[in-house]
């Protein structure tokens, strides 16, 4: 039960990481999607960003993220089911 909602929880998380980065291609940062899309993403975004230069003009951050949020998803629900 709780695992499934550690799962559900994570995908909805990468899914609004993968919209918000979608959308900074054809969409301008006033648009009220995305700046709650920014609101929300940022902040797990900046510590990478301060760390992981870019890669000529791409970002890989939000695909850092991604990758840890999955880590840490599986992680936690492998411990759970330890218990």
């Amino acid at each position: 039960m709780i695992a499934n909602v550690i799962n559900l929880a994570a995908n909805i998380f990468m899914l609004i990481v993968i919209v918000d980065s979608a959308l900074s291609f054809f969409m301008s940062p006033m648009q009220p999607v995305r700046l709650t899309l920014d609101r929300i993403v940022n902040p797990f975004l900046a510590p990478i960003r301060r760390i992981v230069p870019l890669v000529g003009t791409l970002d890989l951050s939000p695909l850092i993220l991604i990758i840890l949020v999955e880590i840490l998803a599986r992680v936690l629900v492998s411990l759970l089911s330890t218990l």
